[in-house]
């Protein structure tokens, strides 16, 4: 992508490398190890979450290596001591380094739930290492942005949503990476004209206050704008008096009718936005203007949206902005990357966990799949196992890595679907990304094979996600050895 360096692999923190020369010295630099990133609750205290930043992952890994600027950048920081941090020896093996891992990984738009891997990272130790950074940036913020999008075309019910959140988005980048999750999770077009260009997004805008005060009147204004953009016209009726506002996007629009364009409608932007759009369609509709539409902004999420829907408001597009592209009330995705297993020489795994007195920071140990089990009407349950302790006997059983005594027989004859997919290869990508298109039609295919209950805002029900026993027994008898039983 232009607007970024054509090369990522410095975008790390400094203890992934300070690791990945540790490993040199140790001479384990190179032993095999599987990390999975996932995320332990779902955000806005909901029931799903959409995956979301899959195709910036491949771009990154596709050229992942350390150029010779980035290994003399590197040869001068600096110790405690004032001497060289890395020794010589060891950047010049990093820039012969070429990245090598497997990965695998759910496809954009998954609906996904917590503790199951998103991503699978299977190499030499020190890369697994070295990219856990990257990774966890470029899925946790899009997962997240793509996740508050469905939440907010869900309230929404089928109706346009218009992500207008650049202005406020933190930074350039979370601007355009805002834009293509929420496209992905579910917007009908952005008002960034950049993401449009680079991803394919439909873009949508009209005109702002400004346009209407620099005029000696708002009628003028309207008539101006009709005549400068008559095949975009959506008037914003709330610089002065509102409803008013109306009155004179009418008399504009007949003009426009009479001169063979359309008024598409009227923008709200402030006030009571129940109120005014009932009445703003009481005028537009008396004055023949029956198809002309209502968009709504002003801070809107999914939850003013519902409200406003159960107000029996009559908007029919929604301008999300700040809410959607800033992921308002909850500020981070809080994906982690865990190691859960290292190759013995034996050629055996040795797994691993990550220990913890809170039950929910126990991680997982293997080489995880996840495997989903549904019917023709909905998803049922999903299971973690470990690929080289595939499930087997006539039923599976799952068991709640939060608690044992809760646990769900699944007939081994209901149908279901890996979701961790084949991405790269030895270092070589070999999947074939679907367009952004695809994606977003995968968002609403899996949110409909969600029993209604989940996708609720509030208190919504808990989707069945459980270690295969097997697993659970792995675990469990892990954490026992740790702590010396």
């Amino acid at each position: 992508m232009s607007i970024y360096k054509p090369n990522l692999s410095m975008l790390t923190d400094l203890y992934q490398l300070s690791m990945a020369q540790g490993y040199w010295k140790t001479g384990t630099l190179n032993e095999e190890a599987v990390f999975h990133l996932f995320f332990r609750r779902s955000p806005f205290q909901g029931g799903y979450t959409v995956a979301c930043g899959l195709a910036q992952v491949i771009d990154y890994l596709s050229d992942f290596s350390f150029k010779s600027d980035d290994i003399a950048y590197l040869r001068g920081i600096e110790g405690n001591d004032g001497n060289a941090l890395f020794d010589a020896d060891f950047l010049t093996y990093l820039e012969g380094a070429r990245f090598s891992c497997d990965i695998d990984a759910v496809p954009e738009g998954t609906v996904v739930f917590p503790h199951e891997p998103l991503v699978r990272v299977r190499g030499p130790l020190y890369q697994c290492q070295l990219i856990e950074t990257a990774l966890l940036t470029l899925i946790n913020f899009q997962t997240l942005i793509a996740t508050k999008a469905a939440r907010v075309c869900s309230a929404a019910a089928g109706e346009p949503v218009l992500e207008f959140g650049l202005r406020r988005a933190q930074g350039i980048d979370g601007g355009l990476s805002a834009s293509r999750a929420a496209y992905i999770g579910g917007c009908a077009a952005t008002s960034n004209v950049l993401a449009g260009k680079l991803y394919g997004i439909p873009v949508k805008g009209t005109h702002a206050h400004s346009w209407v005060m620099s005029f000696d009147s708002e009628i003028e204004s309207f008539e101006a704008y009709a005549e400068a953009m008559p095949n975009n016209c959506v008037f914003l009726v709330d610089t002065y008096d509102t409803l008013e506002g109306v009155r004179q996007a009418v008399k504009v629009g007949e003009k426009l009718k009479a001169k063979g364009h359309k008024m598409v409608g009227i923008r709200l932007d402030s006030g009571d936005l129940a109120y005014l759009s009932i009445e703003a369609r009481k005028i537009l509709d008396a004055a023949g203007f029956q198809d002309a539409t209502i968009v709504a902004s002003n801070d809107l999420d999914e939850h003013l949206i519902e409200s406003l829907k159960i107000q029996d408001a009559k908007i029919s597009v929604w301008g999300v902005g700040t809410k959607l592209a800033t992921a308002y009330d909850q500020p981070a995705l809080g994906g982690v990357y865990k190691l859960s297993a290292l190759r013995k020489k034996t050629g055996e795994w040795d797994y691993k966990l990550k220990l913890s007195e809170q039950a929910i920071k126990i991680s997982n140990p293997g080489v995880q799949q996840v495997r989903r089990f549904y019917t023709e009407e909905e998803c049922i349950a999903d299971m973690i196992y470990d690929e080289d302790m595939p499930p087997v006997g006539k039923d599976f059983i799952i068991i709640d890595p939060m608690d044992m005594t809760r646990r769900k027989r699944i007939a081994s004859d209901i149908q279901y679907r890996e979701l961790l997919q084949p991405i790269f290869r030895k270092g070589e990508c070999v999947y074939q990304s679907p367009t952004i298109q695809e994606s977003r039609a995968h968002v609403q295919n899996e949110l409909k094979s969600l029993h209604r209950s989940i996708k609720r805002f509030k208190n919504p029900h808990v989707y069945p996600v459980g270690l295969e026993k097997q697993l659970h027994q792995l675990k469990t008898d892990l954490i026992l050895k740790l702590r010396g039983f």
